[in-house]
């Protein structure tokens, strides 16, 4: 009886599909899988079936029938800033629009990617309903990224090809923005983030902007804070090493506190490593004397900072950085988080910015973040910027101008030569109030 001959390459097909499997690898979505400007599902949150058939009438060409299918949708859940941004667009698309794209981490943190697209969403929706910048109505590509860099980078590289995008609104975590503003700078095309903060991105390049102001604004008000109020002296400090935003913070803080007079206690605690216990991180700061402790995790992996909040049991006084200012801090955390104080760009119960929250409320029928006053910001000044000149070199040169001012709701929006914005801390304190766990200004 004859054998059967397996060709080599197959043997080779096979070893290697074995391979992948082992590991867990799957090959990358195709990048047009990842962008929509009305024509797919991006956040695939419980859409309404109004929803899905103004994406299909979307991407057949029929805005008439999209914009009504939005609109339906929008009456039925109102909280989707995805259906409130494609309803802009199908409006736009006779106005000889304009447009920017959005980079957002939806497959990785709904809840983030919703807070930036709130704020995008009501400066369009504003712009447009005032005769656009110039005549022109603006339109937003949404660009899910994933917080993850690789992701990032090759996206940027396809916005930076189509040539009708003038800018891009992101990305979120810092990690996702330093891999993608090398291809932006290269490109020509200007990258304002909103919510990314590592100190790398100060000075990156003549292109990179930032509308959050740097870590050492952010840090030191959080020290002055531990020694002088709270009286706390000594800090432990855990940290994602995988994540440039929170591991700056974490550097200046350090450097601020130990300045002001505190001593960090030398703990080794890393939140990205695979041995990571709560409970025996919790432990040993104990006894290494400490009585608080500062989480810095990444804005993918709260949950590793829970973990230390709930292990603490109120032992150590809990402190942290802007990115634990979200609503799953609040959902997992509850009691275990009391008393948590965080260093933020904004909060929506201070001053001028009621009346922003009043209408976001009207907008969404809930309470928004810094993310979505950052995010509202950075495309304001956008618009602006257009309302000046609208090439992608006219932009930057523009936005670069010491003249530039744009209004926003955390104020006025003017960057330093950097291309950071410069600002203030406002610090905020997880409290109970009779409607559940809040965060609660403490320290304008």
């Amino acid at each position: 009886m004859q054998k059967l001959r397996i060709p080599p390459i197959v043997w080779l097909v096979l070893i290697l599909a074995g391979v992948f499997w082992v590991i867990g690898w799957k090959p990358k979505p195709p990048t047009n899988n990842r962008t929509s400007l009305g024509d797919k599902l991006l956040l695939s949150d419980n859409p309404t079936d109004d929803k899905k058939t103004g994406i299909e009438d979307f991407s057949k060409g029929d805005y008439q029938g999209a914009i009504a299918a939005f609109q339906k949708s929008l009456t039925k859940h109102p909280n989707d800033p995805e259906t409130l941004i494609y309803l802009n667009n199908a409006q736009a698309q006779d106005k000889n629009p304009l447009k920017i794209a959005v980079g957002i981490p939806i497959s990785s943190n709904l809840n983030v990617a919703q807070e930036m697209l709130r704020g995008v969403a009501m400066a369009q929706k504003e712009i447009n309903q005032n005769g656009g910048i110039n005549g022109r109505w603006l339109q937003v590509e949404i660009v899910n990224d994933e917080n993850n860099p690789k992701i990032a980078e090759e996206l940027a590289g396809t916005l930076v090809k189509d040539n009708s995008i003038l800018a891009v609104v992101g990305h979120n975590a810092s990690n996702a923005s330093l891999y993608a503003a090398p291809v932006y700078q290269k490109g020509g095309v200007v990258e304002i983030t909103p919510t990314s903060y590592a100190d790398s991105l100060s000075g990156f390049g003549s292109y990179i902007f930032r509308t959050v102001p740097n870590t050492r604004t952010l840090a030191e008000p959080l020290a002055q804070y531990m020694l002088k109020t709270a009286h706390q002296t000594k800090v432990a400090v855990c940290y994602d090493s995988q994540a440039p935003d929170t591991a700056s913070f974490k550097d200046q803080f350090v450097a601020a506190f130990s300045s002001k007079g505190g001593h960090v206690v030398p703990t080794v605690c890393n939140l990205d490593v695979p041995t990571f216990n709560a409970k025996v991180a919790i432990a040993d700061a104990v006894s290494s004397g400490a009585d608080s402790l500062l989480l810095c995790p990444h804005v993918d992996r709260l949950e590793k900072a829970i973990d230390l909040a709930q292990a603490n049991q109120g032992r150590l006084g809990l402190f942290g950085p802007p990115v634990l200012n979200t609503i799953r801090t609040l959902q997992l955390g509850q009691g275990d988080v009391k008393g948590l104080v965080l260093s933020v760009p904004w909060s929506p119960k201070i001053g001028a910015a009621q009346a922003f929250a009043k209408q976001a409320l009207q907008q969404w029928g809930g309470d928004v973040s810094w993310r979505t006053a950052s995010a509202y910001d950075t495309t304001r000044a956008i618009i602006v910027g257009l309302q000046q000149n609208q090439t992608r070199d006219g932009l930057q040169s523009t936005l670069r101008s010491p003249g530039f001012v744009a209004t926003g709701i955390n104020g006025e929006v003017r960057f330093l030569p950097t291309g950071d914005r410069a600002g203030k801390a406002i610090l905020i304190q997880v409290q109970s109030t009779p409607s559940g766990y809040e965060f609660v200004p403490i320290q304008p």
